[in-house]
């Protein structure tokens, strides 16, 4: 259900936007529309560079002390969401772009993403499976054992595995060509 949904915003999303913009040019006319498109970007533009060299910056100083930066990974892969929504035209984008960048309202979003992936996450567990219903395993979906040469998933190795590296004693040995 939530791939439909995905999907569904994909597709409805342009769609959105360019609702949007026709009700705007009907309010305020084309040439302001296209002012404010072009606002919107320049603007955008400017933020995710600011806020970029700043997140970036962060970064490279937790770095430097020795912690693990995931606050601040976070933090970058959201400046670099919003950049490419508020970039992208339409207003309904940059709204949710800006949501994105902006400092103060980083936070929020970064509460509500990461409670919609732990959400997630118990739903898996409780399946015992990462995949959704009916994409893994005997289904016929991904198999950690790849597929075979005839286009069927092999079926799981059964016995005692072994864990081992393969070492090449030589170094003139041919190499298929």
């Amino acid at each position: 259900m939530p791939a439909l949904l995905t999907l569904l915003a994909i597709l409805l999303m342009p769609v959105l936007e360019i609702f949007v913009i026709v009700q705007l040019v009907g309010v305020i006319g084309g040439w302001w529309t296209l002012a404010a498109l072009l606002a919107t970007t320049a603007l955008g533009g400017w933020i995710v560079r600011r806020e970029g060299l700043r997140a970036w910056g962060v970064l490279q100083e937790a770095v430097q002390r020795g912690t693990p930066p995931e606050k601040e990974l976070s933090g970058t892969a959201m400046v670099l969401a919003g950049g490419m929504l508020l970039v992208a035209p339409g207003f309904v984008s940059d709204v949710i772009g800006l949501l994105f960048v902006l400092p103060f309202t980083r936070p929020l979003v970064r509460r509500l993403l990461t409670a919609y992936g732990a959400r997630r996450l118990r739903q898996a567990e409780a399946r015992g499976s990462l995949f959704p219903p009916g994409a893994g395993g005997a289904q016929g979906g991904f198999s950690p054992y790849g597929a075979a040469r005839g286009g069927a998933a092999q079926e799981e190795p059964t016995g005692r595995v072994v864990q081992g590296e393969v070492v090449h004693e030589d170094d003139d040995r041919p190499t298929g060509k």
